[in-house]
Formats: structure tokens, sequence, C-alpha cells
């Protein structure tokens, strides 16, 4: 099981769309249609064929999206200490969790610590008794004016969401609610990581006294922040978290081929990984689409640019994610609602049926060079040709060197590139072949919409 994060891939799931639960639970114990009143193990549907498929794509890392009790979606927790009852049970996710660590995967579930649902507990208490509540002060509260729902005060919501009642993180009531929480889901579940929903804007003590409690408690236990925005590193530092989501490069990724301008992430790639880059020391999540997303076949035009897609996010500094079945081409669009972003599958039929020929094999041979080449996992990163059609860089760690180069033309290029001190032969991990440089320069053809990835010999 891997101990360095830098070696890992991997794979994200949204629990309660790819479980095909239903919309709402009720916390209530009513039922109709809409909703679920008993716990059904519907985890079960990760079953042996999706775990062979993982397994085939080279993953040994797995973030899952929410998990815990809610009502709607996940963000909006009643319960932090059980398993969503549309998921199955605590005893169900425990076993999938020893099952993934047999198979040498880690797991990393998602802490929802900004905010909680309307249907959490604590909140529910205030509703009932307003400042009697010995929980007013979890939250923030204005006894001298009213909300949409009638409560009778307002509060403040995540973003003016009011179905995410946003915590008091500096109440230390609350703060060792959570700790006792991220300690439970340790000891009982053993996952070994936590992944922070919107980092960006939670108290940065709480970030960090959290993120003590949870080092100490498992070795190589992972943390990782969603950053939409702002400075990476005022989370990610060695107080707080290890990693932070890459949307600077996320974004990047598909316009710079849409556009076919690779100055726009070749601009991204240097400034965060670069000789004087801002985040060079920090193993970033890199993605191409999630569970807020389009599915980057939607925001790609044109299937053969998946390719290189695909082929950037496994060579480029950081830590590569897939989002469960965007390795078949699934294309989804936001606009027609979350749900259409966060999707079933059954295995046995998009596999057989891709939207995108092809494109999962492709995932997988480039996962398999990412991980038997030491440079594409730890190297630094160096720039040696940028074109609108071309870009080409440079990993090295200790004696190994790798060179990328992509052609995202419609035509064949030939490219001559400038090796400063390097000489010797190359051979193509991805297509075969080998190439030479002579006087610290590479003649080297690239097919259209292709990509090589050059081993120094």
């Amino acid at each position: 099981m891997i101990t360095d994060y830098r070696d890992a891939i991997f794979y994200h799931f949204y629990p309660l769309g790819f479980c095909g639960a239903l919309y709402k639970n009720n916390t209530a114990g009513r039922h109709d249609y809409y909703t679920e009143t008993k716990p059904i193990n519907r985890l079960q549907k990760l079953n042996e064929n999706w775990l062979n498929h993982i397994e085939s794509l080279g993953i040994n890392a797995i973030y899952f999206g929410p998990l815990f009790e809610s009502t709607y979606h996940g963000y909006d927790t009643a319960d932090y200490f059980w398993i969503d009852r549309r998921l199955g049970t605590n005893h169900v996710f425990k076993n999938l969790v020893s099952t993934l660590h047999q198979k040498n995967i880690r797991v990393i579930v998602d802490g929802v610590f900004n905010h909680v649902g309307r249907s959490f507990w604590a909140f529910k208490d205030v509703i009932q008794n307003h400042e009697n509540s010995q929980y007013k002060d979890w939250f923030y509260l204005d006894f001298n004016s009213n909300n949409q729902f009638n409560d009778g005060f307002s509060y403040e919501g995540w973003e003016g969401c009011l179905d995410l009642v946003k915590l008091n993180l500096q109440n230390p009531n609350v703060k060792n609610h959570l700790f006792d929480a991220a300690s439970y889901w340790i000891d009982n579940f053993d996952i070994d990581g936590i992944r922070f929903d919107v980092a960006y804007c939670i108290d940065k003590n709480f970030l960090q006294e959290i993120s003590h409690i949870c080092k100490q408690k498992k070795e190589n236990f992972w943390l990782l922040g969603e950053m939409i925005h702002g400075d990476y590193n005022k989370i990610a530092n060695k107080n707080m978290l290890h990693s932070a989501t890459n949307y600077e490069c996320y974004k990047g990724l598909y316009s710079s081929l849409n556009e076919e301008n690779y100055y726009e992430i070749a601009y991204a790639l240097n400034r965060q990984f670069g000789s004087n880059g801002i985040y060079k020391n920090i193993p970033l999540y890199n993605f191409a689409d999630n569970h807020d997303t389009d599915r980057v076949a939607s925001s790609v035009n044109g299937a053969q640019r998946l390719f290189l897609l695909y082929a950037l996010l496994f060579t480029m500094p950081g830590i590569p994610s897939i989002y469960y079945g965007s390795e078949w081409g699934v294309h989804a669009k936001k606009d027609c609602g979350d749900e259409a972003v966060r999707q079933e599958f059954n295995i046995e039929q998009i596999s057989q049926n891709p939207q995108v020929n092809g494109l999962c094999e492709e995932i997988k041979e480039l996962s398999e060079i990412r991980r038997a080449t030491t440079a594409l996992r730890y190297g630094d990163y160096k720039e040696i040709f940028i074109s609108n059609g071309q870009l080409g860089f440079l990993r090295t760690f200790e004696n190994e060197k790798i060179i990328v180069l992509l052609n995202l033309k419609q035509d064949s290029v030939n490219l001559d590139i400038p090796c400063s001190g390097l000489n010797g032969q190359a051979f193509d991990l991805k297509n075969g072949g080998t190439f030479s440089i002579k006087q610290e320069h590479l003649s080297i053809d690239i097919p259209p919409f292709w990509f090589r990835i050059l081993k120094l010999c």
C-alpha cells in the first residue's frame, strides 16, 4: 500500500449517484416514493466487477464523496456518525474499506465540516427551542429576524444557501464534536484520509487543529482541501493539509485544447511547478472533472483531444484523479442539474458500449507508464518547447529524465527541440521506438492529436 501520495492514482466516486440512491432521505422516519427510511446496502454496487476494473486502471486510492447521513445530496449532513441509510450501514462501509485495503487501495472520505443540513440534530433542537437551545452557539443565529423557512430566526448559510447551515468552528463544543467524528471514522472504519469540503472558507485554526489530531491518530493519514480559488499554500502546508484540489489547471486542461492554445495550460504549469513555482513542493490533486463540473467529454471539443488531455493529466506534476465513468468518455452537462453529472452506471453496459472508443485502454497504459516512472511521480518540471499547438516539458528525478511532447493539431508535425545538457538515446514509452538527441537538440515527428513520452536511456 502506498505511503507517499505522489505515488497515488485516484478514482473518485460520488456514492449517492453511483449507487442509484433515492434523491431524498427521510430522517423523520416517514416514507414516500422519494424518500428512504431503512438502511439499504447500495454500496454493494461496488462489486467484484467494479473492483476488478478499478484495479485494471492501476488505482491505489479512492476518494468517496459524502457518505454520512444527510437529507439530499450528502453535503447537508444530518449525523456525522452514521453512514447514509440510502447507502447502507456502518458495518457495510467498514467491510468495504477492509476489502479495499486487502487490494492495497487507500480510502479517502469527504469531511463536510463547514456546514450541516437543516436536519442536523443540533440545528433541529434550535428550531424547536430557539434561544433556550443549548446548541444555539453552534451556529450564527439572529433571533431578531426570520428566514424563508419561517423558523423565527435567521442564520448564516454557506454562500447564502440556507439548506447548508454554517457551523461556528470557533465554538469548542462544535470543534470537539467534529474532532470526535474524524477520530471515530479512523478508529471504526480505518479510513486513510479526509477531503475537506469548501476548505477555502473553513476557519484556519480549526483546520490546523483537526489536521494535527488526524496525523497523530494514524501514520500516513492524508489530508486534502477543496480550493476553488485563492492561494493553495494557505491550507496546504506543514501545519495543515497535504494537498489541495487544482482547479487552476482543471480549467486549463480542457480550455487550452479547445482554443488550440497550449500557452494557457503552460502558463499555469510554469506558475505552479516551474523553477520558481509557487506550488512546486505541494503534490496537488489534479483532475479533469468531478461531481461539481461538466463531464470532461462534454467540455472538450472532439473525442481525439481527450487522449491528449489524459496524457497531460498523467504526466504533469501532482496526483491524477479519474472521476468514475469518465474513462469511457461519458457526456453530461451540469446545467442539466447536479444529478446529470452524478450518474449511476451499469459497468457491464458502459464498458461494452463506451462513448469514446479506446479511451479507457489509453488511461490504463498511461497509468502503467506513470507507475513505472519515478520522474513522472516525483520529478521537477521544466518547459522545453511551447507553441499554440505543441507543448514539450522535461520531468527529472535523480538520474531519471522524461520528455513529454504533445501535439493538438490535426496534422503531424516535426519539431526541433532544444534539450540543454542532454545527449544520447530516448525511448518512447508510449509508442515504442528510439530517438537520438544530438548536439543538445531533438528532431522528432509527432502524429496528429497525439503525444510521446520519451525516457532518456
